[in-house]
Parts: C-alpha cells; structure tokens; sequence
C-alpha cells in the first residue's frame, strides 16, 4: 500500500525556524485534508539522510521512500561540501528525490537519474513555497491562490 508521509521536522539544517511553530504547521498540513491516503509524522532529525533512517525504524527497511523538494534544495544537496566523497550516492541508496521545477527545471545528472525524478506540478504552481507565501503576505500581495482554501484563514491569522 502506498501511504504518503508529510515529516514535519523540529529543526531545519540550512535555516532557522520562523512564523508558524512546529504545532501549527502539523495543525495547517492535517486541516488541509490531503485527498489521498497521507500520515503527519515529526523528527527531530533535519537532514533527509536522518529522516530517511528515521523513517526506515518506523516503516521498516523495505520500505521505498521518496522525498518531495524544490530545485534549489535539490541542488544544494548535489554539490554540498560534505567533506568526503560518496555522500550523495550513500543518501540516494537510502532514499529517491522527487524534484519539482521551482525556481527553474532541474536535471539530474546522468549518473543519478535512476534515484531523481521530476515531480509535475500543476501550472502555475512551480513557485509555489511557504516562503513564497510568507513573502506575499509581507508585502501585501495576493497570496491566497497558493494555499488550499482549507487553510487561508489559519494563515492569514499566523503571517499577517
């Protein structure tokens, strides 16, 4: 059975938590009433090498997992300096990526297409981040077509 996790971590490696808090963002992502089978789970862990063998202790070791980025973050996490050779090989043995287009196309290198995959997203949607969000409410341009109308009121009580 395929079941979509959506793992909230407590701590994020490249940036310091803000606006929502760890209570909220579980709250906005279960009252956004995914229409597919879906669980929220949290970890203290930040790094998708950690979360992935978090997963593996909760789902078990067959489990095949998949994680959701952006272009940005999957870049960042192809050329970051790890300080050894086969870092990034190591962590896709553990887990695929499924990249979607913000920011740009992103085009796995050659030797990991097999682990990268494009995730489609729907037009008009490739900008689409909290980020985003968080920027537009800020600024006092419209924002409310890049939430689920579910969540627009709790997000405009949080970031307004």
């Amino acid at each position: 059975m395929d079941l979509i996790v959506c793992v909230v971590p407590r701590v994020f490696p490249h940036k310091e938590y803000s606006g929502a808090t760890l209570e909220q963002r579980v709250e906005m992502l279960d009252a956004a009433g995914l229409a597919i089978p879906h669980a929220i789970a949290s970890t203290s862990q930040g790094l998708f090498i950690d979360i992935a063998r978090d997963c593996r202790h909760h789902y078990g070791t067959e489990t095949r997992l998949s994680f959701i980025c952006g272009r940005d973050a999957a870049e960042r996490i192809l050329h970051w300096d790890y300080g050894r050779t086969g870092v990034v090989e190591e962590m896709l043995g553990e887990f695929e990526l499924m990249v979607a287009p913000r920011g740009g196309h992103f085009l796995a290198p050659a030797e990991h297409r097999h682990r990268i995959h494009a995730l489609q997203v729907r037009s008009g949607h490739e900008e689409v981040s909290s980020t985003e969000v968080r920027e537009r409410i800020a600024r006092g341009e419209p924002w409310e077509h890049l939430v689920p109308e579910k969540i627009r009121e709790r997000v405009r009580e949080i970031y307004s």
